[in-house]
């Protein structure tokens, strides 16, 4: 069993010096590297989805959290009782994260734990959190060039493991009325096998389209242990035709706390 590392403002972990402090969420900021893995679109609209479906949850676990991006913009979403365990293999996006919860002053709220998340040792806790996220990788070994920048590769390429291995942790972790909400590539039908396979009904699934015209890239799942009706949202469109934000992600964005700025659209001069 590893132990959960107390974030340590006074003494943290050594960090790389290429890394910048970006605005998160609201007035949460998020230190990430400028050669390295960047919080994205996936991201947050996992984190948006998470908090559309479980707005009362207390208790959050964040699988293969990374620098922290969907779990924190999760967390922020909830109210202060909220507490959040994030768990990530990767040491230099495990410190990131550290020196983030430091930073935001979230040592109260937020449990950083270093491992694998397939490792029942890792992650014993059974049948605990009402809310479970993740944003695995989605490209196999084989399927695409694996990147020299380690902390890349491991966030693009299933290294240790899939959506199926996200899944299944994810069911036993859960309470029974939890929810898991994860995104995967559209185009691979392993992200609706793998809720199956873990023994959840999908409640919800969402396409998100970057840009008019384009096929859906990525789809957002979310499901629980007990069955129910699935709702199939309209998909929702990123860039329109002209490459603007949308007026559906941009209010999405004000509600996962970014600072937007509208520009008026042609046909409205």
């Amino acid at each position: 069993m590893i132990a959960d590392p107390a974030p340590d403002a006074t003494h943290p972990p050594a960090q790389p010096d290429d890394a910048s402090c970006d605005r998160l969420a609201g007035d949460w900021h998020i230190w990430q590297l400028r050669r390295g893995h960047r919080f994205s679109a996936d991201d947050m609209l996992t984190a948006w989805l998470a908090a559309d479906v479980a707005p009362d949850a207390r208790d959050l676990l964040d699988l293969g959290a990374g620098i922290g991006s969907v779990g924190l913009m999760t967390l922020w979403r909830m109210a202060s009782e909220a507490r959040l365990l994030m768990v990530e293999a990767q040491e230099v996006s495990h410190h990131l994260a550290h020196r983030t919860v430091a930073t935001n002053g979230l040592g109260e709220r937020v449990t950083l734990r270093l491992g694998d998340l397939r490792d029942p040792d890792v992650v014993p806790e059974a049948g605990r959190f009402d809310l479970v996220t993740g944003s695995p990788p989605y490209i196999p070994l084989g399927k695409g060039v694996v990147s020299p920048v380690a902390q890349r590769a491991a966030c693009r390429m299933e290294l240790r493991g899939s959506i199926v291995d996200y899944a299944r942790t994810a069911a036993r972790a859960m309470h029974p009325d939890g929810w898991f909400v994860a995104c995967f590539a559209s185009v691979d039908p392993r992200g609706d096998e793998a809720f199956a396979a873990a023994g959840l009904h999908l409640h919800v699934r969402q396409e998100i389209v970057f840009r008019a015209g384009q096929a859906p890239m990525i789809t957002l799942f979310a499901g629980r242990h007990v069955a129910g009706p699935l709702e199939r949202r309209e998909p929702l469109l990123i860039r329109d035709p002209e490459g603007q934000w949308t007026d559906a992600y941009l209010d999405v964005r004000e509600r996962m706390g970014t600072v937007v700025y509208r520009t008026p659209r042609r046909s409205d001069t």
